[in-house]
């Protein structure tokens, strides 16, 4: 198990409101990375799916480009 894992092996807590946001804005994995790509972060589908199923962390600046991505605040990617 990973070191910075939680004690049910995720890597994350907002992985699943950044796919619950993606999806109710109907947006692809794809979609989302290219308006994180304009934002700044490289960003590829890969990097969204590990984030969303919590398998990757996520940095501290990588939250605030999601959060642009979305139009919304950081905080609220964190439950």
């Amino acid at each position: 198990m990973n070191p910075r894992a939680s004690s049910s092996g995720k890597l994350n807590f907002c992985g699943p409101v950044i796919r619950r946001l993606r999806v109710g804005k109907n947006w692809s994995q794809d979609q989302l990375a290219s308006k994180c790509q304009l934002g700044g972060w490289d960003a590829s589908r890969d990097v969204i799916a590990r984030i969303e199923l919590q398998n990757r962390l996520v940095t501290d600046w990588e939250i605030i480009a999601l959060a642009k991505a979305f139009g919304c605040e950081p905080g609220e990617l964190l439950g």
